[in-house]
């Protein structure tokens, strides 16, 4: 039976999983203090979290919210990264510290309840932001109703040029019996 502390804990653990859309796992062992917090500041502004957690209490915790494919990464010193909002914002966050301190690593993560090894986080973190995916999704479904219209309003841009121009012929022959009646 867990203490109300470590219970307390595994309901906080059990939270950030339940809610997180991207959980990435972490091996910070040699990390500074201050690392820690600088870390923790560029995560934040991607709307992520950095918490350092006991394996055993995540084991608990992951089992409890039916996750238990993490298992296996809970070896060693883990930190884990949540984010419920933007999962590429969050995983460009952690590679780019994994790769400039050299010495946090990424154990692995789970995406919306999928394992992924490292190596499918550093590919997720080479995707293009949300807003441009979605911009891209839009202009795709654009582009073909653009080409539609422009096939539709041919004819009847041509229809339109065709009338004025025997508008203006008309005006034309109108002004020229005008002027042979003045001379």
């Amino acid at each position: 039976m867990p203490t109300p502390e470590k219970a307390q804990q595994i309901e906080e653990i059990s939270e950030l999983l339940r809610n997180s859309t991207l959980t990435i796992l972490t091996d910070y062992r040699g990390l500074t203090v201050a690392d820690m917090q600088g870390f923790r500041s560029q995560l934040r502004e991607k709307e992520a979290r950095l918490k350092v957690v006991k394996n055993t209490l995540t084991r608990i915790a992951a089992q409890r919210v039916g996750l238990d494919a993490v298992t296996p990464l809970l070896e060693g010193p883990t930190a884990i990264v949540c984010t419920a909002a933007d999962p590429v914002a969050a995983a460009k966050v952690v590679t780019d510290f994994a790769r400039t301190s050299r010495i946090l690593t990424i154990k692995g993560a789970l995406l919306e309840g999928k394992l992924l090894p490292p190596a499918e986080v550093e590919r997720l973190a080479t995707l293009p932001p949300r807003e441009e995916l979605l911009a891209k999704v839009v202009g795709g479904l654009q582009a073909p109703l653009y080409g539609l219209v422009s096939v539709l309003s041919g004819p009847i841009r041509s229809l339109a040029y065709v009338l004025q121009a025997r508008a203006r012929q008309l005006e034309g022959g109108e002004q020229g019996s005008v002027a042979a009646e003045v001379a």
